[in-house]
């Protein structure tokens, strides 16, 4: 049939010029990256003798967001891991005899833009509150939300609100609970001088998890205070933040003064913050950058199971240093190296141990 056998070229030629063809519509994107870790936990040495850890792991992310109308898009992305055990970390370790590795939803939204510079998000997302230096303080990078989030952005000001599960089922097949979360941040940017920009803020968390049924990992508490009869968070996560970042040049270099402090109303070790600074911002072949960061995460500032999953060994209850250096190799493509010499322990008369990490990270992304 002559009809059917047209090219999908000829349909788009029959297309009014003022429609958008899909290719417009819409955009990919992606990252991989391949890591060499080697740790020495102090811990596992004095328990079974073990001096290191030495692994290989890669994370590979892909996704497309799609502008559906004017004032609505939608995103899918999938990635490495299981995700099911592991709400922080995409990773998947190279072993098993050559095996496939596991690919899992990563996200899946919708944006809503109904009103100017405001806009409600509702899926699985990325974490749509800022992090001065992208750190991972409150939450890890690879952390994604599930339920609502209304954000407004003028360029100076901005807001966002959310509303979030821990689980939203209370079923048979759930966690026995419905948790819901709540957070609102709201902040300001402004000018200092001709080259130096500024970021400051205010956010406040709500985890209600005091005496709940949920455990994230049922073997592991990530650092936090648990009820020594029921193994059951012995605390709520009412958190309290305050952030700033300074943006200008040294010497021509790009540069980056940051810190978060963080307070928990509920809870006995109950404060954290990080400061740090970058150095150079590796885009180009031949770009190079340092940073540094100094944390102090006391055990029930924040919700252990969401925090960074590499400093200390993930979770709270966890000080030290982050150092990291970072060669552009290509475009957008770069050779990482980042140090940690990290603590983990000693609140609630526990014992203080030493973490060391290494990670080298081939990185490329488009």
């Amino acid at each position: 049939d002559a009809q059917e056998s047209r090219g999908l070229g000829d349909v788009y030629k029959r297309q009014p010029k003022n429609r958008s063809l899909w290719e417009d519509k819409i955009k990919w994107n992606g990252d991989f990256r391949y890591r060499y870790e080697q740790i020495d936990n102090q811990e596992k040495t004095d328990q079974i003798g073990k001096d290191d850890r030495n692994r290989t792991r890669i994370r590979a992310r892909f996704g497309l967001t799609a502008q559906v109308a004017e004032d609505v898009k939608a995103g899918i992305a999938l990635a490495t891991g299981s995700r099911g055990g592991d709400p922080i970390s995409s990773n998947e370790t190279l072993t098993g005899g050559n095996a496939d590795k596991g690919i899992a939803l990563d996200q899946a939204y919708i944006s809503w833009a109904f009103a100017d510079n405001t806009a409600l998000i509702a899926g699985k997302t990325k974490v749509h509150y800022f992090k001065p230096g992208k750190n991972s303080l409150i939450y890890d990078g690879d952390l994604r939300p599930e339920g609502a989030h209304l954000k407004y952005d003028n360029k100076k000001l901005f807001a966002t609100a959310g509303y979030n599960f821990m689980s939203s089922d209370d079923g048979s097949s759930g966690n026995g609970d419905i948790i819901e979360t709540y957070g609102a941040q709201a902040g300001y940017r402004f000018k200092l001088g001709e080259d130096i920009n500024a970021t400051v803020g205010l956010g406040y968390y709500s985890i209600p998890l005091e005496g709940s049924s949920f455990q994230v990992d049922s073997s592991k508490s990530f650092g936090n205070t648990e009820d020594g009869s029921t193994n059951k968070y012995l605390y709520n996560y009412e958190i309290s933040q305050v952030f700033a970042e300074v943006k200008t040049k040294i010497s021509g270099v790009k540069t980056t003064f940051y810190g978060d402090f963080v307070n928990n109303a509920d809870g006995k070790e109950d404060t954290g913050y990080v400061l740090g600074i970058k150095a150079g911002k590796v885009k180009n072949k031949g770009d190079f950058g340092l940073s540094y960061a100094y944390q102090d995460l006391e055990a029930d500032a924040v919700m252990g199971a969401h925090t960074d999953s590499d400093f200390g060994g993930g979770g709270a209850d966890t000080r030290g240093s982050k150092i990291s250096a970072a060669l552009g190799l290509s475009k957008n493509t770069k050779l990482q190296a980042t140090y940690f010499d990290t603590e983990y322990g000693g609140a609630n008369n526990t014992t203080e141990y030493d973490y060391n990490r290494i990670q080298i990270d081939l990185k490329t992304k488009f």
